[in-house]
């Protein structure tokens, strides 16, 4: 991969709670300064990343959160990892909340000693301000506003001013709206109204508020189609609308700041 290519993000999946035919869970793959990060590993969501890279060209990973729906494929990617013969370089950079590792570890130990998931991923757990930079990327972490264990969302940015940030699981909260202000591509989870998560509305209420570029709804939750989240959130939002179809590929490019209200976006579908 390029050192100085553009930043591009791959929907691997947005599927809730569990994965559906043709749909993983929550999972991107976030290509761009000679990295590549796969931000959430949400179940199925390793099948799809081989479409696009093998699990050794994995740079780094990095989980919103705890919830299965956004982190259970790391169980299958250390196995992976340690055992597949792949001949791959570990450990793996693996960014993600307080506890990740034990949380695997608990899995994974079938006997007396603690599974060696260190082997596989160096944990750095994140916390409300973590910043690393990796090869040409700069990924910056917040603290959001979710029922249940502790979430972050992540704001990514290459070398050439192009930024995209994706919310994890999370209600309105004005961490997230200043994580994302200004960024080119907001791509924001609509699982419902309620505690913990955005509706379609509120997606594109808080693009909004960010005054993002382009809104990319995720996660939509049961009983909404994907056109009518897009149709709700751009009711909301000034800018370009678009659901995060598996396979579906943004390029990530620094905007004008005067969007134009439309319903579409530029992505490609594998």
């Amino acid at each position: 991969m390029e050192p100085d290519a553009p930043l591009r993000v791959t929907v691997l999946g947005s599927a809730t709670p569990f994965p559906r035919p043709d749909n993983p869970c929550s999972g991107l793959l976030v290509e761009g300064g000679g990295v590549r990060v796969w931000v959430d590993a949400g179940t199925g969501t390793l099948a799809e990343l081989q479409r696009y890279v093998t699990l050794g060209d994995v740079d780094a990973v990095w989980i919103s959160h705890l919830h299965a729906d956004h982190s259970a494929d790391l169980l299958t990617a250390s196995y992976g990892l340690l055992y597949a013969g792949l001949g791959v370089s570990v450990p793996v950079a693996l960014f993600g909340p307080v506890g990740i590792a034990d949380r695997l570890a608990g899995f994974l130990t079938n006997g007396p000693e603690r599974s060696p998931v260190e082997k596989a991923f160096a944990v750095e757990e994140l916390y409300d301000g973590h910043v690393v930079r990796l090869g040409g990327l700069t990924l910056r972490s917040r603290g959001v506003e979710h029922a249940g264990p502790d979430a972050f969302a992540l704001r990514v940015e290459d070398e050439g001013g192009g930024s995209l940030v994706y919310s994890g699981d999370c209600e309105p909260c004005p961490s997230l709206v200043e994580l994302a202000r200004d960024c080119d591509l907001f791509v924001c989870e609509a699982d419902g109204e309620g505690p913990g998560h955005h509706s379609a509305a509120q997606a594109g209420r808080s693009a909004a508020a960010a005054g993002a570029g382009r809104l990319v709804v995720t996660h939509v939750g049961s009983g909404v189609e994907p056109a009518e989240a897009v149709a709700l959130a751009a009711a909301e939002f000034p800018g370009d609308v678009a659901h995060a179809d598996p396979g579906a590929r943004f390029d990530v490019t620094r905007r004008s700041r005067t969007p134009g209200r439309t319903t579409t976006s530029r992505a490609s579908s594998r």
